[in-house]
């Protein structure tokens, strides 16, 4: 067995790497100029805390970069701050609309907006830091061979060109184990490199520039709100001298300079004050560490820290890279050939992993609706994060593709809004435990604002709550689901045991005031509302005999037998957005919130719920595949899991035609991360999925992914899934199992010969539910191998032609 695994394990890498070399590197974003626009052709690069975007202007290089704390608003808010939760109880408010609503059936949004709604100040926005300006001598001498990339196996950036017979090289990257953006400007002749380094930062806070022994430093406080900031850069010079100028730092005749830049907050994620001591003693001893270290030493630790996370998981789609710059690749995308469109949706999953890595690393905030990236002092959304789907979103794809770790800010930042999300719960529902609306921020913004089609969704924490409980199924760590996720979970459901209203026409538990995501009339019972509580019971049933709360397991059981399930089917076969009839089969409204049952959730499948899974297709025909990127994104999905991989192909390309900008950022539009995360999230869940106590492999596989191979997915069950196909067929699956118990593997190819083994021992694996599936009980620890052979068993050639 051994020799087996072996030969699949190392055959698979050496097929990549033989790809990879066959063109253009694979993993490489590149173009053949400076970027133009920030936001359309820039290069990102992040350590989770901080972000920066790489532009690689030739006379110069303005590094804007975040640091994910800065933010106007919140406590000490010249506006004044309130969490939007109003002083006085909202509690009789909210049952007059909810008794309105028992009489009357719907209540346009307006209504009850300016019954429930409120006005809200001080809510504040995500700030750019601003920009580290490399400046370079002017030139006539025009640039050749230019050349700007990202190279995302690594996380490096980089820009090259040559001019007057040097050759110059710039690198940049955000380096996690040092907490420090990083860069080098080198030419291949000695003393070649001149350059000034100073910041411009906007005007809407108070600044101190100095420059001492090459460090380059700013720090003031923000005038909104009085939060401190501090930056600061040290420059070295080598082969060259370095000076220090009034605000600026200058480099003269140099073979190489480094500089290595921290950035600082005195922002604290603590309710109520949100505010720590003075950050300077903290950033200098940050920034003399990686100061002290070499340029080699600082990058080292910096790809290897990276590597260990973005390498856990290999895509081969039997494509090579063409040899275009990134942005005519996608130009092209659906005209080139297959092999171009396969290298260009390889290079847009793993950009997704990337973009996750880059923002959401411990320790630091989550991913915002633009992950750590943002030019501007007045953001889109206010650059926060979006509760009725966008920052769950961007953690789609952390188990799925072997990224769990980035998961860790998501998990104390939603801790960090229990607290307020009381004092929300009682004050404007008149409901015990925990709860949030819409949106929040970074100060523990729990409360409603006053938009009409937009402000009301209480089910919000309870959606949140169901990542605490996929990351036990994931990993199932005990520890983690009784201190961690229990209080979470335990608290969203004491606030919907409180806050459930039966409906007087059937008697039915039903969430009112209800109000499907950004169209229709508040009701009771809307379609998505029902399914997250019903999603948020069934976890809670099943975890509460495992933490000891059997009896408050029991308690809710009671509760989930009276609940309406919100998942029936209409008068034209669709499944129905509201409680009443009322969808329009001519609506392509961009929400298809009400299929939250099929995906994220669990409560439809096309094997125990095959009439809701037809309904679920029925809708998603009649909305269309149009729609902004984070719709198409969750749009994959649902077709991924309707078992139905050309639609998700196509989904997967109308993503990369129509809401990918060059530089492969999703676009709403303005520019929104979570479609990257969607999407990637999506091409696993084409490959692999487990939400049904079962790994089934490949179960969405697209026909222009004939044949490939996958390293690296994750099931639930802390079980890790090697993939190889041919022609459409599964040939081999490696299964990697870190806990002991029953494993059950389910393919429709389980009609084929396959040979199941494990430490050199034929294994027998009886039949569990028909020809599809196969379980198996697992030891902790082991490697399994299924391969098919059978005399059929297609053979698959690598094409090597470079296009």
């Amino acid at each position: 067995m051994k020799t087996i695994r072996r030969g699949f394990v190392t055959g698979l890498a050496g097929l990549i790497t033989t790809v990879a070399q066959a063109g253009s590197d694979p993993l490489v974003l590149w173009y053949d100029s400076p970027a133009a626009d920030w936001e359309r052709e820039a290069l990102p690069i992040g350590n989770g805390a901080m972000g920066a975007m790489i532009s690689g202007g030739l006379a110069a290089e303005r590094v804007q970069f975040n640091e994910k704390t800065l933010w106007t608003g919140g406590p000490g808010s010249k506006r004044g701050y309130d969490a939007g939760i109003p002083a006085q109880s909202m509690a009789k408010a909210t049952a007059e609309v909810i008794a309105r609503i028992d009489r009357e059936a719907q209540l346009p949004a307006e209504a009850v907006a300016k019954e429930l709604g409120h006005k809200i100040t001080g809510y504040g926005d995500y700030q750019t830091f601003g920009e580290l300006v490399l400046e370079f001598p002017e030139s006539a001498s025009p640039a050749k061979n230019y050349r700007r990339e990202l190279d995302l196996g690594n996380a490096i950036a980089r820009v090259s060109y040559e001019r007057d017979g040097v050759k110059y090289l710039r690198e940049y990257f955000a380096s996690y184990p040092d907490g420090v953006i990083v860069m080098r400007v080198s030419a291949d002749q000695p003393g070649h490199i001149d350059l000034g380094v100073r910041y411009a930062v906007p005007d809407n806070r108070s600044r101190n520039v100095s420059a001492r022994n090459c460090r380059l430093q700013i720090a003031g406080a923000l005038h909104d709100n009085a939060l401190k900031y501090i930056a600061a850069a040290q420059v070295r010079a080598i082969g060259g001298r370095c000076s220090d100028g009034r605000d600026e730092v200058r480099i003269k005749g140099a073979d190489s300079a480094e500089v290595v830049l921290a950035a600082a907050t005195n922002y604290r994620q603590h309710y109520p004050d949100y505010r720590a001591t003075d950050p300077g003693p903290a950033l200098k001893a940050r920034l003399d560490s990686a100061a002290e270290r070499s340029w080699d030493d600082l990058r080292e630790r910096h790809v290897r820290d990276h590597r260990e996370l973005f390498d856990r998981m290999k895509l081969d789609l039997r494509a090579t890279m063409p040899s275009v710059p990134t942005g005519k690749l996608l130009v092209s995308y659906g005209t080139a050939e297959p092999f171009a469109d396969r290298a260009l949706e390889t290079l847009y999953f793993q950009y997704g992993r990337y973009l996750l890595i880059a923002s959401s690393r411990a320790g630091s905030l989550p991913a915002n609706l633009q992950g750590v990236w943002n030019q501007s002092t007045t953001p889109p959304w206010n650059a926060d994060y979006h509760v009725n789907i966008n920052l769950q979103m961007n953690y789609w794809p952390a188990y799925s593709t072997h990224l769990e770790e980035t998961t860790g800010p998501l998990f104390d930042f939603v801790d960090s809004l229990v607290q307020p999300g009381q004092r929300s719960a009682r004050q404007i529902v008149g409901a015990g435990g925990w709860t949030l609306f819409l949106n929040t921020n970074v100060w523990g913004f729990t409360g409603v604002i006053d938009w009409p089609t937009a402000f009301w969704q209480p089910e919000a924490g309870a959606w949140l709550a169901q990542h605490y409980y996929e990351h036990y199924r994931y990993t199932r760590d005990e520890k983690f689901l009784r201190e961690r996720a229990w209080p979470v979970m335990r608290g969203a459901t004491q606030f919907w045991l409180d806050a459930l209203h039966v409906d007087p026409r059937d008697s039915k538990l039903v969430v009112s005031p209800s109000y499907s995501p950004e169209q229709g009339p508040f009701t009771a019972g809307a379609a998505m509302s029902q399914q997250i509580v019903f999603d948020l019971f069934t976890n809670v049933i099943e975890a509460a005999p495992r933490v000891g709360e059997a009896q408050f397991g029991q308690r809710v059981q009671r509760a989930m037998a009276q609940l309406d399930p919100g998942t029936r089917v209409g008068s034209w076969g669709q499944l129905q957005e509201w409680k009443s009839d009322l969808d329009d089969r001519t609506n392509d409204h961009r929400h298809v919130s009400h299929l939250f049952a099929l995906h994220p959730g669990r409560q439809i499948s096309l094997d125990s719920t095959p009439e809701l899974a037809t309904a679920a297709r029925t809708s998603l025909d009649a909305r269309g595949d149009g729609g902004t990127g984070w719709s198409k994104a969750w749009k994959i999905n649902f077709w991924a899991r309707l078992r139905d991989g050309a639609r998700a192909h196509k989904l997967l390309g109308e993503q990369l035609r129509g809401s990918t900008l060059p530089n492969l950022f999703d676009n709403h539009p303005p520019f929104q991360i979570d479609g990257n995360f969607g999407a990637t999230a999506g091409v696993a869940e084409m490959l692999l999925q487990s939400q049904q106590d079962e790994i089934h492999l490949l179960p969405a596989l697209p026909p222009s992914w004939e044949s490939g191979a996958a390293q690296g997915l994750r099931a639930r069950g802390d079980v890790t899934v090697d993939l190889q196909w041919c022609r459409g067929e599964l040939t081999e699956a490696v299964v990697r199992t870190g806990k002991a118990g029953a494993v059950t593997l389910r393919s429709g190819l389980f009609v084929h010969r396959y040979t199941f083994v494990s430490l050199g021992r034929d294994i027998s694996v009886p039949l569990a539910g028909g020809n599809e599936r196969r379980t198996f009980l697992a030891e902790a620890g082991k490697t399994y191998l299924l391969r098919r052979n059978d005399p059929a068993v297609p053979h698959c050639e690598v094409n090597r032609s470079k296009i």
